[in-house]
């Protein structure tokens, strides 16, 4: 049996989430291995390594607030 990865495995390359990337202005990315560059460029990096410390998770949907008494539960 596969091993499940943290957020799944089907996750798509992206500079923003590789060990040799750091955030630079915008969409450019830093990469200690080829300078700056676009942040969805990962698909054809051989030296792309996935980090999933520097995912950012999606927020939580609140929930609506209505009316709602303590005697309705």
């Amino acid at each position: 049996m596969a091993k499940k990865k943290l957020f799944g495995n089907n996750v798509k390359p992206s500079c923003k989430y590789c060990v040799f990337s750091t955030s630079c202005e915008g969409e450019k990315i830093t990469c200690s291995k080829f300078g700056v560059v676009k942040a969805y460029d990962a698909a054809a990096c051989k030296k792309y390594e996935y980090n999933p410390l520097k995912r950012i998770p999606k927020k939580e949907l609140s929930l609506a607030k209505s009316a709602v008494n303590d005697i309705d539960f």
